[in-house]
């Protein structure tokens, strides 16, 4: 029996091209190559499926294109490069790669959020330009993440893992809120408790975005939801771009209507709103956050047990709308 073709779309780990070329025919991109719309569509003619990392947009009008398809797998936990209801319509399964990259992302949204607090790139920048030539009482004097008031929105693994880390390692107050509250065991675990949105936003001294990206999570964080902020409170977003207006945010910053942000993830990445390079007080990084290499082999992998989980035996580990395979 020849063996069913798949795409890998973007540069993977060779062991898990390897991985994968024992139970199909593997066309990859280990040359990392920027596929057009159009190039990708010709390369998953004839695929039964799809190895993706979260960039390429998997919709309805490409689902028609390629009527072989079977399943995407994404290396990403987030999957809003996906039409989920599109792809369901057409047979086709969307998985995604949960639980691996939560502790990691946790730990890394927890360093954003003491770099932003004590203005870590600030004040490299000022080092590196030569011109620390004394000490100051208020030089770069930020804010004390110890005893502060962490606000998380989005309470799902990831923010769990954010609570947790503030609450028992650093003594914070934790608030939070989400779509549906914890059960009290989980909100215990975590130290935290449930408020409002809009508790929320005025409570917080540093406030981090977890939350998955949708139509209605689209700007969450507005010009309305930042003039509702502390003036000395911070934000992180490690969630999703989109999650914030990011226009709005670079003027608040400028504005110093909030102390400063971190940010790792943007609308349009990887284009990044010029505003935002241009005000001292924020910390960017280009979405970086489950960025080990134990964690990223993980991902990967997972991504590739979903493939031949379901080409191979006709049981995929994380499947996003399962209903497919009823």
């Amino acid at each position: 029996m020849p063996k069913p073709a798949i795409l890998v779309a973007r540069a993977v780990f060779p062991e898990v091209i390897d991985k994968l070329a024992q139970h199909f025919e593997v066309e990859h991109n280990q040359a990392d190559e920027a596929w057009s719309r159009e190039q990708l569509l010709a390369k998953l003619q004839g695929k039964a499926g799809a190895f993706t990392t979260g960039g390429e947009r998997i919709d309805a009008d490409l689902v028609r294109a390629c009527p072989q398809l079977k399943i995407v797998a994404n290396m990403a936990v987030g999957f809003n490069n996906f039409d989920l209801p599109a792809m369901t319509s057409a047979k086709v399964l969307g998985t995604n790669t949960p639980d691996v990259l939560t502790e990691t992302t946790a730990d890394f949204g927890f360093a954003l959020l003491m770099a932003t607090a004590r203005r870590v790139t600030e004040s490299e920048h000022y080092l590196r330009a030569g011109k620390w030539t004394k000490w100051s009482f208020d030089m770069f004097a930020g804010s004390d993440v110890h005893g502060a008031t962490l606000g998380i929105l989005g309470m799902g693994r990831i923010g769990q893992g954010i609570a947790r880390r503030g609450a028992h390692g650093f003594g914070m107050r934790v608030v939070y809120h989400n779509r549906s509250r914890l059960d009290a065991a989980t909100e215990a675990a975590c130290g935290a408790s449930y408020v409002s949105k809009e508790e929320l936003l005025r409570q917080a001294d540093h406030l981090v975005l977890v939350l998955p990206y949708s139509a209605a999570s689209h700007h969450a964080i507005g010009a309305a939801e930042l003039a509702q902020m502390k003036p000395t409170a911070t934000l992180v977003n490690i969630a999703r771009g989109g999650i914030v207006d990011d226009a709005a945010l670079a003027q608040a910053l400028r504005e110093r209507r909030i102390a400063a942000a971190g940010l790792d993830v943007f609308e349009g990445e990887p284009k990044v709103h010029p505003d935002l390079l241009t005000v001292p007080n924020v910390v960017l990084t280009p979405h970086i956050a489950s960025a080990t290499v134990p964690t990223r082999k993980a991902m990967a992998h997972l991504a590739a047990d979903n493939l031949i989980g379901f080409l191979v035996h006709g049981k995929p580990l994380t499947p996003l709308n399962p209903e497919v395979l009823a």
